[in-house]
């Protein structure tokens, strides 16, 4: 196999190298030489590319893949970074370019369920961002004849990746009455997900979600069963207006239920956090809190 070049390896893109590297060639893109040598010192080769500055990216001669899993800027209505990543390919032909997304592009629904075929008409300029860089990305390999895959990622979760701070600063859930339907993944599936996507005919978009549509509150209170932490207050919807941050409350109030078919039967994912309960017990045992679990 050629060279898989990971554009971003942060929290999962370390887990999807290590998961890759025992069967094929990776190289790791992260912005600093700092964090290049971090990972190379883990068993992860990487190169240090400031995708904000003007220098051009090393692409590997072999290169037969890319996921790219870097964020948007911060600020626009577009992501410049990406733009500069896909130049920065020149002649490149991979065979594929995974890009991941979010399920923030389909914007509120009131709880309705979304599939990929669904309206796209996010309200957050970072989902509106992420929705350009889609459109970048597809036409990027739709006039080279490349396979493209946009995955569709909703809230992330795992080890190092759980609201215990929220919990043990008593930050409050709203009430089951006021909540909506709540979408994550475990990042482990996210990884089995991306690498499905690599190697399977599968193009298009897919999302990334476990199926259980469990609210944030009570995703939360499992949470805090499952660490031996105190169950989080519940409030109402008004209540919550004055004691949640308006980041919080936007995420909260942007309700959908996702759906995942394509992951499934498309890409042949076995998810194996299906049920949360059990993806974040194996998150505490991997942060060495499962002996503080509760029973």
């Amino acid at each position: 196999m050629g060279t898989c070049l990971l554009a971003g390896c942060g929290y999962t893109g370390v887990r999807l190298a290590r998961r890759l590297i025992p069967r094929r060639p990776v190289v790791a893109l992260v912005r600093s030489a700092a964090s290049a040598a971090a990972l190379a010192a883990a068993g992860i080769p990487a190169r240090a590319a400031d995708l904000d500055g003007p220098g051009a990216v090393e692409v590997p001669p072999d290169l037969a893949a890319v996921v790219y899993l870097a964020p948007p800027p911060a600020t626009g209505e577009a992501d410049p970074r990406l733009r500069r990543f896909l130049d920065s390919l020149a002649e490149a032909r991979p065979e594929v370019l995974v890009y991941l997304s979010t399920t923030g592009v389909y914007g509120d629904t009131g709880g309705r369920p979304v599939d990929e075929a669904s309206p796209t008409p996010p309200a957050e300029a970072s989902s509106r961002r992420r929705l350009a860089a889609e459109g970048l990305v597809s036409a990027w390999c739709g006039a080279r004849g490349l396979r493209c895959v946009i995955l569709r990622v909703a809230g992330i979760y795992g080890p190092h990746r759980l609201p215990l701070e929220r919990l043990r600063a008593g930050e409050p859930v709203v009430n089951p009455e006021g909540s909506g339907p709540g979408n994550r993944i475990h990042v482990d599936d996210l990884v089995a997900v991306c690498e499905a996507a690599l190697d399977r005919a599968v193009s298009g978009v897919v999302n990334v979600a476990d199926g259980d549509h469990r609210s944030i509150g009570a995703f939360l209170e499992l949470v805090a069963r499952l660490a031996g932490l105190p169950a989080p207050r519940r409030v109402t919807l008004e209540e919550a207006r004055h004691e949640l941050s308006p980041g919080m409350l936007a995420f909260l109030l942007a309700s959908r239920e996702v759906l995942n078919r394509r992951l499934v039967e498309d890409l042949g994912v076995r998810l194996r956090y299906a049920d949360p309960e059990a993806g974040v017990r194996e998150s505490l045992r991997e942060m060495g809190l499962i002996s503080s679990a509760a029973r």
